[in-house]
């Protein structure tokens, strides 16, 4: 039985989009140990996965933080890993492999020196699901199934969301706003979807509850779970929700792998040819700039 680990830190998004790679390396060291590398946010949902028999959490060490660098080299030496599929392609994963020093393991992804590179140079211009895919493939496994999340699901009754319901996602990240709708289109949206029967489910993070909170006041109809939610509760909702929308956000990528009928908002601020969420029914809006986009165009654009 060989060690192997993978290294995937975040973000949300590209977790998600990396579960149907979890599963083909799973798969094809199914006699191995395989460890995950990951940041605090995720280490739950990669112990819920089944994918790996242990996870390590990487502080992510500020640079100046000698002692904290060679100690994660440390442990990765000491762990005696026979290969490492690193699929968070950053400097600072290019860094551990070079921590690793002259004995190091087998080494799938872009580190200068590894053993299996993915050696295609419009890596950049994939998208991320067939990026990955296209890595294990030159790394010696041909079998990569979408991303998945049918092994996440939680308790939610409690919400009493009875009849036709759909999930509004205004947040985002708090360093790019550029990356969403106004919250003026999305209480418009809300009223609009009220008077068609469908109620409107407000889902976000503390960091959105102003946000929120305006929606509500412009249509009462709209239920604010607001913070109520963790990644469980949200991809259980979208599983019997009518619709999802939202910004280019993490949790959008929950909806849409759940296999809610999604629609994402996208300005030039990201590229859905390189990170549009996948699912089985997944709508991209994209626009320079969504400041003029219109509820009534949101409306017309709805799956399902």
């Amino acid at each position: 039985m060989a060690d192997i680990l993978v290294i995937k830190l975040g973000a949300l998004g590209d977790f998600v989009l990396a579960t149907g790679a979890f599963a083909a390396i799973r798969a094809h060291h199914a006699g191995d140990r395989v460890t995950l590398l990951t940041t605090a946010p995720f280490a739950d949902l990669a112990r819920a996965s089944g994918y790996f028999d242990a996870v390590w959490i990487d502080p992510r060490a500020k640079l100046h933080r000698l002692g904290a660098w060679l100690g994660l080299a440390r442990r990765l030496r000491r762990a005696g890993f026979a290969r490492i599929y690193d699929l968070q392609h950053s400097d600072r994963t290019r860094a551990y492999f070079r921590l690793l020093g002259r004995r190091r393991p087998e080494w799938s992804g872009i580190a200068l020196g590894c053993s299996h590179p993915h050696a295609n140079p419009d890596r950049d211009a994939m998208h991320t699901v067939e990026r990955e895919a296209e890595q294990l493939l030159m790394a010696g496994i041909d079998a990569v199934p979408p991303p998945d999340l049918t092994w996440l699901d939680a308790e939610v009754g409690h919400f009493g969301l009875d009849g036709r319901f759909a999930l509004l996602m205004p947040g985002g990240s708090a360093h790019r706003p550029e990356k969403r709708w106004p919250v003026a289109g999305y209480a418009a949206l809300a009223d609009r979807l009220a008077a068609r029967g469908t109620t409107p489910v407000l889902i976000g993070a503390e960091a959105e509850r102003q946000a929120l909170a305006t929606i509500v006041r412009a249509c009462p109809a709209a239920r604010d779970l607001g913070g109520r939610t963790g990644l469980a509760e949200i991809v259980a909702l979208a599983r019997r929700a009518a619709v999802a929308v939202g910004n280019d956000t993490g949790p959008m990528h929950l909806a849409a792998t759940a296999g809610c009928p999604s629609l994402v908002l996208f300005s030039d601020a990201s590229d859905p040819a390189l990170t549009a969420p996948r699912g089985p029914s997944v709508t991209v809006i994209a626009r320079p700039s969504l400041e003029a986009l219109s509820a009534d165009e949101v409306m017309a654009a709805l799956p399902g």
